[in-house]
């Protein structure tokens, strides 16, 4: 039947180009918030340290700092009952959020639901819940402990803008320190997952607010194997997926990171976001007892470790990042600079070397910071859609801009259409083709017509965010 199906296609054609009221460089705000994110989780830790941050030799309030230069989201991390400091609890997190509503900046709440550090090798349980065996009842006390953090966080008319349930959770989550979190069993993986995101969903209804929701999984290289275990287990209610980019944890460049969220955004159909990324400006470091964490290894051909070449790095991933359909760049702890205070592994920063201050010069604000101000190019959104009057289950298309090569992308019906979006700069010219059935040929192709090349693709080019509508098989 499937070989079969234009012929049940709509005998009329029907082709509605939508332009956006919007500038060819600015995308639609009410589809699409293109982010230029800092993580200031260390921030009222370090002033209360003694940190001090210039520009022009002034001190200044480093969230106005940001927001001055262009940051509209704040991300801060929040441990659950950590014994080893008084930063990142929840007292701690309000004291932010706090200083970011003030400046009407959005807001990114990171639970790491774990009393200390979670990465992709710690998942460690936070103590309260160490004794909790059965799944389902831990499930249901990390659902608990979202919506009241939420709830309280509402009675203070600081509800955020964004939640990532869990701090790059490549491993499996809460669980014992001395246990590998490998294999992963999904079962219950899935389970403490989707308890999770309940507690977000439940307190965005009781609040009459929306959350977006993020998962969020460090090194390019992981998310797509994640993300299919993840969906094939059931978790699927979220939002956004969330990437670290660190070139001392990847073998990506910049441009094969925008192949990478291409991929993510077609295959799975949700916003892909750079979660954490970070470059040093020096290889150079204060002399204290924290030795420094960025090196040789974080840096990448073309860009060296110096304040021009931090910046560079940081434009060209974000517009990497935005051409290539993504949402957005948040840049990891760009003010965790050198103090007196201690960490768990030694005096001072870990970071300094890596931030936006010049620990050389007094603390003095470095180029890089203008990345959140930049001039960038903006996507447009368009969709292509495909009306038949008697839909089958399944079709499948390929598209040059999907990531996916020449694997085909199955599509089902949504509201009786077949439905592919696409975010990419304007001037962007894709080819595309609609199959009935694979192996994928001229045979089974759906559009037909002069805009057909010798490949058997159509094409178009993006000039603003539109809609494409093909009927009876045919050329827009």
């Amino acid at each position: 039947m499937k070989p079969k199906l234009r012929l049940l296609l709509s005998s009329l054609l029907i082709f509605t180009f939508l332009l956006s009221s919007q500038p060819t460089k600015a995308a639609d705000p009410s589809t699409t918030t293109f982010y230029r994110g800092v993580d200031l989780s260390y921030v009222n830790e370090m002033e209360d340290c003694g940190a001090t941050y210039r520009v022009n030799g002034e001190p200044r309030d480093p969230y106005q700092l940001f927001a001055d230069y262009g940051a509209n989201l704040v991300r801060v991390r929040l441990w659950h009952s950590p014994t080893w400091t008084k930063y990142s609890t929840l007292d701690d997190v309000i004291r932010s959020l706090k200083r970011a509503k003030a400046l009407g900046l959005d807001t990114l709440l990171d639970f790491h639901n774990s009393d200390t550090w979670a990465d992709p090798s710690k998942q460690i349980i936070p103590a309260a819940w160490a004794n909790i065996t059965d799944v389902d009842e831990l499930a249901q006390t990390l659902h608990d402990y979202i919506y009241d953090t939420l709830m309280q966080l509402d009675s203070l008319d600081l509800l955020p803008t964004i939640v990532q349930v869990g701090n790059e959770i490549n491993s499996e989550i809460l669980r014992p320190e001395n246990s590998s979190g490998y294999p992963i069993n999904w079962q219950r993986n899935a389970t403490l997952i989707n308890a999770g995101i309940r507690g977000v969903r439940d307190a965005a209804a009781k609040a009459g607010s929306p959350i977006r929701v993020m998962l969020h999984i460090a090194q390019p290289e992981e998310v797509e194997g994640w993300l299919l275990a993840a969906t094939e287990a059931g978790v699927s209610d979220f939002d956004i997926v969330g990437v670290s980019y660190y070139k001392a944890w990847s073998s990506n460049t910049i441009k094969t990171v925008g192949n990478v969220i291409n991929k993510l955004t077609n295959r799975f159909g949700k916003d892909v976001l750079i979660a954490e990324t970070g470059y040093p400006w020096t290889l150079e470091s204060v002399s204290e007892s924290a030795s420094n964490i960025p090196n040789q290894d974080f840096l990448l051909d073309g860009y060296p470790a110096t304040p021009e070449g931090q910046k560079q790095y940081l434009i060209d991933l974000t517009q990497t990042v935005f051409a290539s359909g993504g949402i957005g760049v948040i840049y990891w702890e760009p003010a965790w600079v050198s103090t007196r205070c201690h960490t768990l592994w030694g005096q001072g920063s870990h970071w300094e070397n890596a931030t936006f201050f010049d620990f050389k010069h007094n603390n003095e604000v470095l180029p890089a910071i203008e990345f959140l101000n930049f001039d960038y190019t903006y996507p447009v959104d368009a969709t292509l859609r495909l009306n038949a009057d008697n839909l089958p289950d399944q079709i499948y298309f390929r598209g040059d801009f999907t990531g996916l090569g020449k694997r085909p992308l199955p599509i089902t019906p949504r509201n009786g259409e077949y439905i592919v979006r696409v975010r990419l700069l304007p001037g962007t010219t894709i080819h595309y083709q609609f199959y009935s059935a694979l192996p994928a040929s001229t045979d089974t192709a759906i559009i037909k017509g002069t805009c057909v090349d010798d490949q058997g693709q159509a094409s178009i080019t993006l000039r603003a965010s539109s809609i494409f509508d093909h009927g009876d098989g045919n050329c827009p």
